[in-house]
């Protein structure tokens, strides 16, 4: 298997560690081990009694408990841990894929969704978000013309990263009742979930479908990033058992100290993720004004839900050399949009950091100084 370049990544190689202010990561504002520590009385020292030896290859039993209390109808031996997000994207997609396989990707996404399928030779189509004065939509009539006799499956993801489109839960049943009546698989990678702002939890993917699994992370909504801790759900126990398998070629097991501040993660689940809408929710309201001081220049294509948004700029020259002028002479790190390989000078903002707000007013010094506002 050959894998193209993750364009995303080899960005961030050159700016996320050397920029000053980081106005578009994906991921909500992290914290100390001390301060999780905190939530719980005796975390600490139990910590120090962890042992530093291997873990259970499905995961640690009372971890995979705490994630399948999230879902509706999943059982905790119907989750499977795994390093973080690409770990179990890639795993998912070796074992139920082959060469000649008819894949549907939700388009723009984070690139690992379509892209192992295309390296293991599998077509591939995407279903366009398409953008209007009004935001982001997404049409069902065109996904039941992308089907094939072929189609495999149908990967999404919801809250959708860039766009912040989020399926409704009527939509995520229209979904499910496309794929079961063509007998497709569903990838659901629902790594934003939680950070529903009217604060209405949606039934996760995996819930609703037999054939769909759906992909959970610490790193984003929880801001846990450093923890390196996903999972995928799904009732489809063959499917669960091969990618056991496939795992035992990857990371084997995940690490015993992240397993451990996980646990205690979950059980305070509530708390992070109020702390994390909260924060967004005060950077939207500073977005907003930012975008209405000059809706001549932006569109403001507010995110439905989740810490991201991807907004679009009316300038005479590339999105690329915009970011890239930007990032040089302000500190100021964008995401252009052709990193998604998506066409139009659009960029991804992100709202998950307390040191949005700073950010953002270096942003506006910069156009301001090339006159552009």
């Amino acid at each position: 298997m050959k894998l193209d370049d993750f364009k995303l990544e080899v960005y961030f190689g050159k700016y996320e560690f050397t920029a000053p202010y980081l106005l578009t990561q994906s991921d909500c504002e992290s914290m100390r081990v001390g301060e999780l520590l905190s939530y719980e009385p005796g975390a600490e020292e139990r910590l120090m009694h962890s042992w530093l030896g291997y873990t259970e290859v499905p995961g640690n039993p009372e971890l995979r408990g705490l994630v399948s209390g999230l879902y509706k109808n999943i059982k905790a031996d119907e989750i499977l841990m795994h390093t973080g997000a690409q770990e179990a994207i890639f795993a998912y997609m070796n074992v139920l894929l082959e060469k000649g396989d008819h894949v549907i990707s939700m388009f723009p996404v984070y690139q690992s969704l379509y892209e192992v399928a295309h390296a293991e030779g599998c077509q591939v189509s995407p279903w366009n978000l398409k953008h209007t004065e009004q935001g982001w939509s997404i049409d069902f009539n065109e996904l039941e013309a992308l089907i094939r006799p072929n189609t495999k499956l149908i990967a999404v993801n919801t809250p959708n990263n860039p766009t912040g489109y989020t399926f409704s839960e009527e939509e995520l049943k229209h979904l499910c009742s496309i794929a079961e009546k063509h007998g497709i698989y569903i990838f659901g990678d629902e790594v934003y979930r939680g950070l529903e702002p009217d604060g209405i939890k949606k039934p996760w993917i995996a819930d609703l479908y037999d054939k769909a699994i759906s992909l959970g992370v610490l790193s984003k909504a929880y801001g846990l990033a450093g923890l390196r801790i996903g999972w995928v759900a799904t009732r489809d126990k063959e499917i669960l058992n091969k990618m056991t398998k496939f795992k035992h070629y990857l990371s084997i097991c995940n690490s015993e100290p992240s397993e451990f501040l996980s646990i205690i993660a979950l059980k305070h689940g509530d708390k992070l993720l109020q702390r994390s809408i909260d924060i967004i929710q005060g950077n939207l309201k500073l977005a907003d004004q930012f975008f209405a001081r000059y809706e001549h220049l932006f569109q403001n294509n507010r995110p439905m839900s989740g810490p991201i948004a991807f907004h679009k700029i009316k300038i005479d020259q590339s999105i690329e050399d915009f970011c890239e002028d930007l990032v040089q002479k302000s500190g100021v790190l964008l995401l252009p949009g052709s990193i998604y390989s998506f066409k139009g000078p659009f960029f991804r903002m992100g709202y998950g950091r307390k040191s949005f707000g700073q950010c953002l007013n270096i942003f506006e010094q910069y156009l301001i100084d090339r006159k552009l506002v």
